[in-house]
C-alpha cells in the first residue's frame, strides 16, 4: 500500500496531467490540506516535493506552489541574431524567442545594472584584454510576466560602448534594436558568433534569482560576438533555468571536403 504522502501526490499529479489544473494554477496551501483531513503537514510537503522533484509543479517564496507550464519557451539559436530583426525592426534576441514560442513579452520585462568592472580571466579572454583591464558589465534579468527565464551579462570595451545607450541602466533594451544596433550605429556591425554551453549545478545565488525547484540545473551561455574583420565586440555569459527552454537551431550542414575541392 503506497504511503499517504504518495496517493496524494498522485492525485495531484492526475489532475496536472488531465488539464484540471492548468499551467500557472496554484495548489492549495499546506495548512488548508491538513485543515481539509488530507494528511499532517509532513505528509502535504513530501507530496509536494514529489511533484517538485518529478517536474510538475515549482515551489517558491511568495508565490507558493503553482503548476509549471506545460511547454518551454524556444530559445532560438541563430535566427534569433537575424540582421532584419534589429538592424531593421526592434526585435531583439529575448523578444525573437517570445515571438517564435507565441508568447507574450513587454519590453521591460529585461532589467539591467550597467558598471565598470575589472575583467576576470573568463571575460579577459572572450574580449582579447589583459585580466584586471576595465571593461562595461551589461547584466540583465530577463523574465516572462513574474517568472524570470535567464540572466545574461555582456561585457563590452569601454572604446566601443563609452556613450552609447549601452552603458544606460534604463530597463528594456538598449533603444530600438537593442545593443546590436546600437554597436551597428557606432560602426562595429556583427558579423559572426560563436556560442559554447553547458549544464551544471546552480549556485545559491542563482537558485534564488532565478527561482529555481529543488535539482534544477542551470545551462550556462558563453556568446562571442565579432565584427567581419575578427574584433570582438560583447563576450557575454548567460544562466538560463534548464527546463523553461527549448534550444533549436537551423543551419546548413558544412561539407568540409565539398569546400576543400573547390579551393583546388
Amino acid at each position: 500500500m503506497a504511503p499517504k504522502w504518495r496517493d496524494l501526490a498522485d492525485r495531484f499529479a492526475e489532475q496536472i496531467k488531465s488539464g484540471q489544473l492548468p499551467p500557472g494554477a496554484q495548489l492549495p496551501q499546506i495548512r488548508e490540506l491538513v485543515d481539509a483531513g488530507e494528511g499532517s503537514k509532513e505528509t502535504v510537503h513530501k507530496a509536494f516535493k514529489a511533484l517538485e522533484a518529478e517536474g510538475l509543479v515549482t515551489s517558491t517564496r511568495g508565490r507558493g506552489t503553482v503548476v509549471r507550464p506545460r511547454t518551454a519557451l524556444k530559445r532560438l539559436g541563430i535566427t534569433r541574431y537575424d540582421k532584419a530583426k534589429w538592424r531593421d525592426g526592434d526585435e531583439v534576441a529575448f523578444i525573437a524567442d517570445r515571438v517564435a514560442s507565441g508568447r507574450a513579452y513587454k519590453r521591460n520585462e529585461q532589467t539591467q545594472t550597467v558598471s565598470r568592472v575589472e575583467a576576470d580571466s573568463l571575460v579577459a579572454e572572450g574580449l582579447g584584454v589583459p585580466v584586471g583591464s576595465e571593461v562595461y558589465a551589461r547584466a540583465r534579468l530577463v523574465k516572462e510576466g513574474v517568472q524570470p527565464t535567464h540572466t545574461l551579462t555582456s561585457y563590452y570595451r569601454p572604446e566601443h560602448v563609452e556613450g552609447t545607450r549601452i552603458v544606460d541602466p534604463t530597463p528594456g533594451p538598449a533603444g530600438r534594436g537593442g545593443g546590436y544596433r546600437v554597436l551597428y550605429d557606432a560602426g562595429y556591425e556583427i558579423d559572426h558568433m560563436q556560442e559554447a554551453l553547458f549544464a551544471r549545478v546552480p549556485t545559491t545565488e542563482e537558485v534564488q534569482l532565478l527561482q529555481l525547484p529543488a535539482g534544477e540545473p542551470v545551462v550556462e551561455l558563453h556568446r562571442t560576438t565579432y565584427t567581419a574583420d575578427g574584433t570582438v565586440v560583447e563576450f557575454a555569459v548567460g544562466i538560463h533555468a534548464a527546463s523553461r527552454f527549448a534550444w533549436e537551431y537551423d543551419f546548413k550542414v558544412p561539407d568540409s571536403a565539398q569546400d576543400r575541392k573547390g579551393l583546388k
